[in-house]
């Protein structure tokens, strides 16, 4: 007996700002930002939202698709970096929304990771018994830790929300294996300095713009094609699976250059690796989640195919996982 997903749902705000909006609030060009990110627009969210709307709205998506009633939902889990408050955790939050009563809900903080992390938290409970039907829910509001005046960062970042339903399988269908890695070392790389216990809040924190993300972009380019790399080698070799075998790679959409640089690394053709990177830019814990559910709505996942997800984020963290699909489309 494994876990399989049954059900996956994504939603992003309406609100697109392109690259043109963007070229009239910082010295930047539609030119520059495709070449160096891939990316031509992103969603943001509106400010009577946040990020349990969106994870809300994935959630439901999600629910649906898997053709179950959200009573049947054991337990909730939410992968974000950018949760409504300190507390209550954004998870609970979701539960009331969807109208779910006593059942286990807590926030998972990993990052750009943090949905293949819940996955794999979701799966391990799961295959344990005590849980028949998870939510695992990446959700984010990228916008509201995003600094308007920072060229090289503000380009990068937009808003959405992915869900997923984890429940038991007995057939060879599910997610096979994950692979979890993490660095703290590299923390000071990329961060949000202030709005935590070691420094908060403050006329002085925020006058200096420091409840915004930074980020040391050359050196994390590096760490993150050879920790996407070696995560998806990791996974293949003790799984005894060849690249070849693999029908879909799903990378974090952080970077188009950071994704070439990992297909390379590993082997695969870009034909082969789901990009939505354009639309949206760097979702965050969204990211992956958001492309699983556009491959599979556009048929670009059938049921047998043999998928790795892999993503890197801040912390450092990074995983991967694969997942032999077992849902019709």
């Amino acid at each position: 007996m494994g876990s399989n997903i049954i059900g996956v749902g994504s939603y992003v705000p309406e609100k697109i700002l392109t690259n043109a909006d963007l070229e009239k609030m910082v010295d930047t060009s539609d030119e520059w930002i495709i070449t160096r990110t891939g990316i031509k627009e992103r969603r943001i969210c509106p400010p009577e939202k946040a990020t349990s709307d969106l994870g809300t709205e994935a959630a439901r998506r999600a629910i649906e698709d898997a053709g179950i009633d959200s009573s049947q939902i054991d337990m909730i889990i939410c992968a974000t970096i950018t949760a409504d408050m300190i507390f209550p955790s954004t998870a609970c939050i979701i539960q009331n929304n969807l109208g779910i009563e006593n059942v286990p809900c807590f926030d998972l903080s990993a990052a750009c990771s943090g949905f293949i992390y819940g996955l794999e938290v979701a799966r391990n409970l799961v295959n344990g018994g005590r849980y028949n039907k998870i939510l695992v829910v990446a959700a984010e509001c990228m916008s509201r830790v995003t600094d308007y005046t920072d060229r090289s960062t503000c380009v990068l970042l937009g808003d959405g929300a992915a869900a997923a339903i984890i429940s038991k399988t007995e057939d060879s269908t599910g997610i096979l294996d994950t692979y979890l890695g993490a660095s703290g070392k590299y923390g000071n790389l990329l961060y949000v300095p202030a709005g935590g216990s070691r420094m908060p809040a403050t006329h002085e924190t925020v006058e200096k713009r420091m409840h915004f993300m930074r980020m040391e972009g050359s050196a994390l380019f590096r760490i993150a094609v050879n920790a996407m790399g070696e995560s998806v080698k990791n996974i293949l070799d003790r799984n005894g699976i060849k690249v070849q075998d693999i029908s879909l790679v799903i990378p974090h959409q952080a970077n188009i250059r950071i994704i070439q640089g990992v297909a390379k690394m590993i082997d695969v053709s870009m034909d082969r690796v789901f990009l939505n990177i354009e639309k949206y830019g760097n979702m965050s814990a969204a990211s992956v989640g958001v492309a699983l559910d556009e491959a599979v709505k556009t048929k670009k996942i059938k049921k047998g195919d043999l998928i790795c997800m892999v993503s890197f984020g801040a912390g450092l963290t990074w995983a991967a996982n694969l997942i032999r699909w077992g849902k019709n489309g």
